[in-house]
């Protein structure tokens, strides 16, 4: 049950983000699932392969090129969905950091 809110909540801050944030677009409500199910995949999938294969850049980074993975998961969801649309590199990671708030936030209603 969690597991949906956490992708019904998500859904809603992609919405909410794509319709202040000028650069992201997202046709409807749809979309915006597909946008949740599809980041929670490839967070779960790619991610991890990501982080390993750029460690030692995380590591002199002191962990900011996790950001440009954010980023970049982003725009690779931006190519897999064709409702989802972010118009380049510095959208996809300003979109990840807000993501990432309004989730953390979203989230800490549901662990009460």
């Amino acid at each position: 049950m969690k597991l949906l809110l956490k992708i019904l909540l998500t859904a809603a801050a992609v919405l909410i983000i794509a319709h202040y944030l000028p650069g992201v677009s997202v046709e409807n409500y749809t979309s915006a699932l597909i946008v949740a199910i599809v980041l929670g995949i490839l967070r779960v999938t790619v991610k991890p392969i990501l982080v390993i294969l750029t460690l030692p850049v995380t590591i002199i980074t002191l962990g900011l090129f996790l950001l440009v993975i954010n980023a970049l998961i982003i725009m690779l969801a931006d190519n897999l969905i064709g409702g989802f649309y972010v118009s380049g590199f510095w959208i996809a990671l300003l979109f990840s950091l807000i993501l990432s708030i309004f989730q953390s936030i979203l989230y800490s209603f549901l662990d009460e």
